[in-house]
């Protein structure tokens, strides 16, 4: 696979003007956010990938895998210091001092980088049953790289549970000849 150059913008580089207009695919004039933008850039990024993949795949043929190979090949331009078990710093939210431990994306980017690429591919005529970025390998992984994240700076992420509201008990109506 040949290499993908990626750029990497700041916030603040990043146009905000809300008056730019682009045209969706209805060809509807729509007022472009800074998510739809980024989904754009985000699914520009993923067909780079996929005509630079060896061989040049088309998004029909793009399965959960495909989309694993991607995330991991992210990785690599990721900023987030994850650290083995084997580094003393470890389950340690804030480490005292600098360790070789990679660099990698963080969870909650390559979340986020799926919910945009899976909301992009059906605007782009994807059928949802065949969303690549929905596959169950894809959701696995992601609760993978959360869990592992989360060990090595010692957070946990317990499933919280749902609370529900308290039950009142049923009203009876009044006994008969009360008023």
């Amino acid at each position: 696979m040949d290499a993908i150059t990626v750029t990497a913008e700041s916030s603040n580089s990043e146009n905000t003007n809300s008056n730019n207009t682009i045209s969706s695919s209805s060809s509807a004039s729509v007022s472009s956010s800074r998510y739809e933008n980024q989904k754009r850039r985000d699914w520009n990024t993923f067909g780079q990938y996929l005509r630079n993949h060896r061989p040049p795949l088309s998004l029909a043929r793009c399965s959960g895998a495909h989309v694993l190979e991607f995330l991991r090949y992210l990785d690599q331009f990721g900023k987030t210091k994850v650290h083995t078990q084997i580094c003393p710093f470890f389950g340690h939210p804030n480490p005292p001092a600098p360790c070789p431990c990679p660099l990698r994306q963080a969870w909650g980017s390559l979340d986020a980088l799926i919910g945009r690429l899976r909301a992009a591919f059906e605007e782009h005529g994807g059928k949802p049953e065949a969303n690549p970025f929905g596959a169950r390998a894809v959701r696995l992984y992601l609760r993978e790289v959360r869990e592992l994240q989360a060990k090595a700076r010692g957070i946990s992420y317990e499933k919280k549970k749902r609370k529900r509201p308290p039950q009142q008990p049923p009203q009876l109506p009044p006994p008969p000849g009360t008023s």
